[in-house]
């Protein structure tokens, strides 16, 4: 039996909607118990967040994975993550995606723009930072292309600096652009309850 596309899997999952402070937040939850809440600008349709639940291994509520979107600020977390943050100073890795490409925001990195290299490994499937000074290194896979199926394209890679902010751009192909319209489509179809008309399972 061909294993199912990740459009059917998003079709066949069961689906809440909540419009809320010009967002349309979408929660899914998988055949296989694993939850997934995306926020989408209800003007563009642009993708906000998109994060990741699914249960421990005692079979309780994991705490939610950031995908797409502002990374959890600690000081929203248990009271053990309060006491040991990250300095303000360090690199932060975030993705941010536009309607037509994958984007990646690592801020708090001081150095020139000549200083860096991206690459895309096709074998092992990430991309990679690098520095001449040694001073930042990171890979990264693209979970929308594993899910799809399709191939790393050093062609769709490029990046730029500004602001002490790395941004690196991905060029989505057009398989995914087709079926985030079709998905786009089908989301707008939900019938959606609004702000006060009761919890949303994202929260």
């Amino acid at each position: 039996m061909a294993v199912p596309s990740w459009l059917e899997r998003l079709r066949a999952a069961g689906k809440t909607a909540l419009v809320q402070d010009g967002k349309r937040k979408i929660h899914y939850l998988f055949e296989d118990g694993k939850e997934m809440a995306e926020e989408y600008d209800i003007k563009t349709g642009q993708l906000i967040s998109r994060k990741w639940r699914e249960k421990n291994t005692l079979g309780g509520t994991g705490k939610w994975q950031v995908e797409v979107g502002e990374p959890t600020s600690p000081f929203l977390g248990a009271l053990e993550s309060e006491l040991i943050t990250e300095s303000s100073s360090n690199p932060i890795f975030m993705r941010k995606d536009t309607l037509s490409s994958f984007q990646w925001r690592i801020r708090n990195l001081p150095y020139p723009k000549e200083v860096y290299s991206v690459s895309v490994e096709e074998e092992q499937r990430y991309c990679v930072i690098r520095t001449t000074n040694k001073k930042y290194y990171k890979k990264f896979s693209i979970p929308d292309l594993d899910r799809y199926h399709l191939p790393l394209d050093a062609a769709a890679l490029s990046f730029t600096h500004a602001n002490n902010t790395l941004i690196i751009t991905y060029q989505k192909p057009k398989e995914i652009l087709a079926a985030e319209e079709q998905l786009q489509k089908e989301l707008k179809k939900i019938k959606a309850a609004n702000s006060g008309d009761g919890d949303c399972k994202t929260q």
